[in-house]
């Protein structure tokens, strides 16, 4: 982060609460990312952002293995029961 930002925001009646725009920029705030909640012994009230998880695989090269493959129609298939 380059700089401290602060900001309020306001509960509204369901509970829900918008990551000011100031706050989003400067933590890197994504769709998808999580907030963790933290209640410490005496009160205090802090948020960690947690970062979207993508795949393990989301990044690998798919490789070519000679043959056609549809894993829509192959994910219920059982070992030898082609």
């Amino acid at each position: 982060m380059s700089h401290e930002v602060e900001d309020e925001t306001t509960v509204n009646e369901s509970f829900s609460v918008t990551v000011p725009a100031a706050i989003r920029r400067e933590a890197g705030v994504e769709a998808g990312d999580k907030l963790r909640w933290h209640v410490d012994e005496d009160g205090q009230l802090s948020v960690t952002l947690v970062k979207q998880q993508y795949g393990a695989f989301s990044e690998l090269e798919p490789v070519d293995i000679g043959e056609p493959t549809d894993a829509a129609d192959d994910h219920d298939l059982i070992a030898g029961d082609y």
